[in-house]
């Protein structure tokens, strides 16, 4: 019983259309060219360098697209258990025409010529939106992004914070602000208007969110006018060599006036918590961060007691994490659970995951899954895993054991899939 009632609801939910809630998509080049765009995704060139493919012949420069892949092919035989390696085959399942359950040595020349004509059709991007039945992407937009040349309501703005928050101290930072801004940022009263129009300018282009990937030593908190002053005016000065209480404090005026506009603009302000960079830095490219246990929910308690009119949509990038998550959403009502981020975004760790949020969160308050891709042809095999698992839980946590019915079951499926998207970030109703 259990496997024809999850393939029941996994296939109503599969009829879905959807918004992608975070995304890394380029808007202005957002599919695929050769089935180098796609292994040459961090998953598959960290996996391939985790299994002994030297950093080397992933990462030369001058290669062809067809030689890179040609290269990995031949090192992902390692990783053919890994959910990854199944995202891929699936991909060229659905979206290429590929017929065969493994690409090896005698047939992904094939695969790679008839990937790159499929892929210079007029229409591909729109053809991977139908398939993938997406409507709609968030983007995450550097500040100083023009937002300009793209469908803002399919390509929805997001704007990320993470270099005016942590790299005033880079020069360059500041004179990006001031072009994107016509605002000489000098002291705190200049800062504050400098942001500001940031948000006039991201929310004028149809933007639904602000966005920050925050480390594990981060602990948001607000800052004195007078000591802002300060540290601002310290930072802008000696950049690097700013003593590090300064720059924290800094850091720290930032953030908080980033959360004061969120309000302001009523823009949800998500919260990606955890991330350690470069703890190898021997790696690939965006293959050398890795979370870190340390991290704990209560640093952020000054914040969500402070705006409580912010929406923060929060993930938290190991699933050792997610229990405290989920007591937050719980208790706090401007907390929502998103997604299963990085690290986090394997069945196992899903399954764990979703279903203690379906069972402790009030139903409105999660965001069932984000692709977190660069190419739009991630979102077909992505999704799909995430339904799959969703169907599962659902099936046996709720109907099974919980005798709901199976309509009862996909409408809350449904919630969690799209109604939340639309309700907490104001998108697609």
């Amino acid at each position: 019983m259990s496997v024809e009632l999850r393939n029941r609801l996994f296939e109503q939910l599969d009829q879905l259309v959807l918004i992608d809630p975070h995304t890394h998509i380029n808007a202005l080049d957002p599919s695929s060219h050769t089935l180098a765009d796609i292994l040459g995704y961090h998953y598959y060139t960290e996996l391939a360098h985790s299994a002994g493919m030297p950093k080397e012949s992933i990462e030369e420069e001058g290669i062809s697209p067809k030689e890179k892949v040609g290269r990995l092919i031949e090192n992902l035989g390692p990783i053919n258990n890994t959910i990854q390696y199944s995202w891929f085959i699936e991909m060229a399942q659905k979206l290429l025409g590929f017929e065969g359950d493994a690409v090896d040595s005698s047939n992904w020349e094939t695969l790679f010529d008839s990937a790159e004509e499929k892929m210079a059709a007029d229409d591909w991007t729109e053809t991977v939106f139908r398939e993938s039945r997406l409507e709609g992407v968030f983007l995450t937009n550097d500040f100083d992004d023009p937002l300009e040349d793209f469908d803002t309501t399919k390509y929805i703005p997001c704007l990320r914070t993470d270099d005016l928050v942590f790299h005033l101290t880079d020069p360059r930072t500041k004179v990006r602000l001031y072009e994107a801004t016509d605002v000489e940022v000098t002291n705190v009263a200049s800062a504050r208007q400098a942001i500001g129009k940031l948000f006039d300018h991201f929310t004028s282009k149809n933007a639904k969110a602000c966005a920050i990937s925050l480390p594990p030593c981060f602990a948001p908190a607000k800052v004195s006018d007078a000591r802002a002053e300060t540290a601002l005016a310290r930072v802008l000065t000696s950049g690097e060599d700013a003593d590090e209480a300064d720059r924290r404090a800094t850091s720290n005026f930032i953030f908080w006036t980033l959360a004061e506009n969120c309000q302001q603009h009523k823009l949800p302000f998500d919260l990606m918590i955890g991330v350690n960079r470069k703890v190898f830095p021997a790696g690939v490219y965006q293959g050398q961060d890795l979370y870190d246990s340390r991290v704990s929910l209560i640093q952020y308690q000054q914040l969500f007691n402070a705006f409580p009119d912010v929406t923060f949509p929060v993930s938290v990038l190991a699933s050792v994490t997610n229990q405290e998550l989920v007591s937050y959403s719980w208790i706090f009502p401007n907390v929502v659970a998103n997604g299963h981020w990085w690290y986090s975004n394997t069945p196992t760790y899903i399954q764990q995951d979703c279903a203690a949020r379906l069972e402790a969160i009030p139903r409105t308050k999660q965001v069932g899954y984000y692709s977190d891709m660069y190419k739009m042809e991630f979102a077909l095999p992505k999704f799909a895993m995430y339904k799959r698992i969703l169907a599962k839980v659902l099936a046996e946590n709720f109907v099974i054991d919980r005798n709901w019915t199976e309509e009862a079951a996909v409408e809350l499926g449904t919630q969690v899939l799209r109604g939340n998207v639309e309700t907490i970030f104001n998108v697609g109703q």
